[in-house]
């Protein structure tokens, strides 16, 4: 019986190679580069320019404007305002901003501020654009009442040889380079022509009237008064070098009922503005510094009898 013919054994085969896959070789680290200011202007983040101040009052109530600035609705608000007490402060002051957050915005805002015993400090940060010289806020900080009403100050009067009685004086103010001057009704207050500005005004009230039926508040700002004070209280701000931009007269009550009222006043600009009647606001189109103001009162019969002869 022939045996099966057993075949020669093969070589073994070599176990094939692994070529590594493109895809699995590791990636090279690569060197992250600086973040552009650019580019990150262009993601939306822009850098601000924030400084803050401390301003010191005395004892009174404030109002801070932030006037409007060109652009500003355009560049999101800015330049913005914040007011608050620093750090620490004493429980002396009062802020109270016009809108809900707290913000004076470059659009025009403002905030009174009240110090009931001075003097005393607030923080004033502002945010504006960087780089741009125009993007600064134009603040103005308007004394609108002090610690007590102002009294009618009495003429100077040379000594006859018997006394004579004071002039009661109607109506005052606070005015650039001259001090507090005095005036009646009916008659001019201040120099027309004369560049100087009033910086405060204060009206005492006629026998006879309810300081509360005679009320006047200041021009701040376009669109933007101080708050109504009734008569005997001063309105405006003393030695700030700040004039005020125009005023408004209102009778109210019996006063109302008795009296007509007219308002006039000239600006530092020539501008002029009236007569203008109660509760109408007294100022230029340009909104230049008040100069002088004249404010008449005629009981009710009187002013028709008047308007009757100008016919």
């Amino acid at each position: 019986m022939e045996r099966p013919r057993m075949s020669k054994p093969s070589k073994p085969l070599a176990p094939a190679r692994k070529t590594p896959s493109r895809a699995a070789a590791p990636a090279a680290p690569q060197q992250q580069a600086a973040p552009d200011p650019t580019s990150a202007r262009a993601a939306g983040i822009e850098e601000l320019k924030v400084s803050a101040h401390m301003m010191t009052l005395d004892a009174g109530l404030f109002c801070l404007v932030n006037e409007a600035s060109p652009g500003a609705a355009q560049r999101g608000g800015l330049p913005g305002v914040r007011i608050s007490p620093p750090p620490q402060a004493p429980d002396t002051v009062e802020i109270l901003a016009f809108r809900p957050d707290g913000w004076l915005s470059g659009v025009g805002d403002a905030a009174l501020i009240r110090v009931s015993r001075g003097p005393a400090q607030v923080m004033v940060t502002v945010y504006q654009q960087a780089g741009q010289a125009d993007s600064a806020p134009r603040l103005q900080v308007l004394r609108l009442a002090g610690g007590a009403a102002a009294p009618a100050p009495a003429p100077a009067v040379s000594q006859p040889a018997t006394p004579a009685a004071p002039e009661r004086m109607d109506l005052l103010a606070h005015i650039q380079t001259r001090g507090d001057v005095g005036a009646r009704f009916g008659d001019w207050l201040g120099e027309a022509g004369s560049g100087a500005w009033i910086e405060g005004i204060a009206i005492a009230a006629p026998e006879g009237f309810d300081p509360a039926d005679l009320s006047y508040q200041a021009v701040l700002g376009r669109g933007w008064l101080s708050p109504w004070v009734d008569a005997g209280q001063y309105c405006g701000s003393r030695g700030m070098a700040l004039p005020l931009l125009g005023f408004r007269v209102r009778l109210q009550g019996e006063a109302a009922k008795q009296f007509d009222l007219k308002c006039e006043a000239s600006f530092v600009d020539g501008s002029k503005a009236g007569p203008l009647g109660s509760d109408e606001t007294c100022e230029a189109e340009s909104l230049s510094a008040l100069e002088a103001v004249r404010i008449t009162l005629l009981p009710r019969q009187s002013a028709k009898s008047a308007t009757r002869a100008r016919r």
